[in-house]
């Protein structure tokens, strides 16, 4: 698919999700309906705690396609400001807003109509007035050069078919010496292109997460330095047994290209302090 195709792949899987949850349902993972939504989906479940779960309203969970949880490990400080590609049902910007605190400002920035409704009455019931929420695609964000401390994501940079032109722009709206650190779905070494498109049908929604080392090389073609990759979740040939069953594909047959080699990480980086180029300095 070229690049039009997939955003609209994209604004339509998620546009559905939020209108189910407005409705009173629950969400849908990337692959088959089985274990979608449950404390089995070895991608989105237990990615929040207890603690968590109460800061937020229950649609805002319920949304939440995620590979991770960026708010539990990034660090964010009272009065920084934040911005979540790809925010969704708001559930990270909610988390986002309560740690910077009233000094401090959560953005969340979404090309769906009816996930920036859903996140934005999840906001009301949140009582948290501290967010914005956007309209906007990743590839062009919607703010100022140097004016962001943080730039949080959940399994969606991994979505986007030009993902230079993302972290390009992600560079550009930190602040100097701001910090980059999202959840993603990522691969690990090379393998079959058919293989690589089955599997990564359920682990990322779209064929298009990115290599570690590709990942890392992208980073500091954008400008960013102290590049790190840390795997959260590591998925196994039991994780992708249900979701690749009935796809044509021998399960067994491909184990030892599927075992291991795709993950949820943390990705971290930093916009240098010094810098001073054309998406540095205003």
């Amino acid at each position: 698919m070229d690049t039009t195709d997939i955003k609209e792949v994209v604004k339509e899987k998620y546009g559905e999700t939020a209108l189910r949850v407005l409705s009173g349902g629950s969400n849908s993972c990337c692959g088959a309906a089985t274990a979608c939504g449950t404390d089995n989906d070895p991608i989105t479940s237990r990615l929040y705690d207890a603690e968590q779960a109460t800061q937020i309203p229950e649609e805002a969970l319920k949304a939440s396609l995620g590979c991770g949880n960026p708010t539990a490990l990034a660090t964010l400080n009272p009065g920084e400001i934040v911005l979540d590609l790809g925010s969704g049902g708001g559930i990270d910007v909610l988390l986002s807003a309560r740690r910077v605190g009233p000094t401090g400002k959560a953005y969340g920035l979404d090309m769906t109509d009816a996930m920036l409704a859903l996140a934005r009455e999840n906001q009301k019931k949140a009582g948290v007035e501290n967010v914005e929420f956007l309209k906007g695609e990743i590839e062009h964000i919607p703010l100022p050069d140097n004016s962001v401390d943080v730039i949080i994501s959940n399994c969606v940079i991994n979505l986007s078919a030009d993902k230079d032109s993302v972290l390009r722009e992600a560079f550009r709206v930190l602040k100097p010496g701001g910090r980059f650190a999202v959840s993603d779905v990522v691969t690990r070494g090379e393998m079959l292109p058919e293989i690589r498109e089955h599997v990564l049908l359920w682990v990322g929604c779209i064929a298009g997460a990115l290599e570690e080392k590709e990942y890392r090389s992208k980073l500091t073609a954008a400008g960013f330095e102290n590049v790190q990759l840390e795997p959260t979740r590591v998925y196994r040939i039991e994780d992708a047994r249900t979701f690749l069953t009935g796809r044509g594909i021998d399960v067994d047959a491909i184990a030892p290209q599927i075992d291991g080699r795709f993950m949820s990480a943390f990705v971290r980086a930093t916009k240098p302090s010094s810098c001073c180029g054309p998406a540095c300095c205003s």
